[in-house]
């Protein structure tokens, strides 16, 4: 449905936007507009985000979409926190769809994404068993995944590789989508050191999907080598 005046007066509670780099799925390494939503209704262990779970104020769809469209971006990421957590998040993904914009939604995977515009690419981030939200899954979601939408699974140790594994073979993830990405679990100041975890050395997970000849792409989050992990707007 196009946009229309009034949906461009909606709100949304926004954290921060910015131009970077993309850091992860298939579209890493390309110049991208971040759009992170405030809110999140689950809190996994290995959260980098934390702050957008509290901090954000009110902006209006249209001073949103002016933003964007000034920065000359072509590719835009909405992010959070959990981005589909707020309804209005569906407005602006059509509005930017519609204007031709390549539009990819971050997504934990616990809200329906069937109201996501149908140009729009969804990222499904399942959460494995270290996360601490496996059971917030809603596994509705696969069944409305598109060949161009992405699953992603953040990896804590051994055992949730192998749950991934099962996962990934028992819903043909690989031939429903995409990509399959899974991605080593970044050592947390708070969190993963919580669980006596630092976080999964790379190489092993390289060497885990090599042995299983899994089809499966391997990512790192290619932000926090150019930048100081802890650094915002990037």
């Amino acid at each position: 449905m196009p946009a229309t005046d009034d949906m461009l007066t909606q709100t949304l509670r926004i954290n921060e936007t910015f131009f970077s780099i993309q850091g992860e799925s298939t579209w890493a390494g390309c110049p991208c507009f971040f759009v992170r939503l405030s809110g999140c209704p689950l809190r996994c262990h290995y959260c980098d985000t934390e702050y957008a779970f509290r901090e954000g104020a009110p902006r209006t769809l249209a001073a949103i979409v002016a933003e964007i469209e000034a920065s000359g971006a072509t590719l835009v990421e909405m992010t959070g926190g959990e981005p589909l957590a707020q309804k209005r998040a569906f407005d602006l993904i059509a509005i930017l769809c519609d204007r031709g914009f390549t539009v990819l939604i971050e997504t934990s995977g616990s809200i329906d994404i069937r109201p996501c515009h149908p140009k729009a690419i969804r990222i499904l981030d399942l959460k494995t068993p270290g996360s601490g939200e496996c059971d917030r899954n809603l596994w509705a979601n696969i069944d409305d995944l598109r060949p161009r939408d992405e699953v992603k699974f953040v990896i804590v140790d051994r055992a949730d590789y192998e749950w991934a594994r099962e996962q990934i073979r028992a819903h043909r993830l690989a031939e429903r989508c995409a990509a399959v990405l899974l991605s080593p679990a970044f050592p947390q100041k708070r969190g993963l050191e919580i669980l006596g975890c630092p976080g999964l050395e790379p190489r092993l997970l390289a060497e885990w999907i090599l042995e299983d000849r899994l089809p499966v792409r391997q990512q790192t989050q290619l932000h926090k080598l150019l930048w100081d992990p802890g650094t915002r707007g990037v």
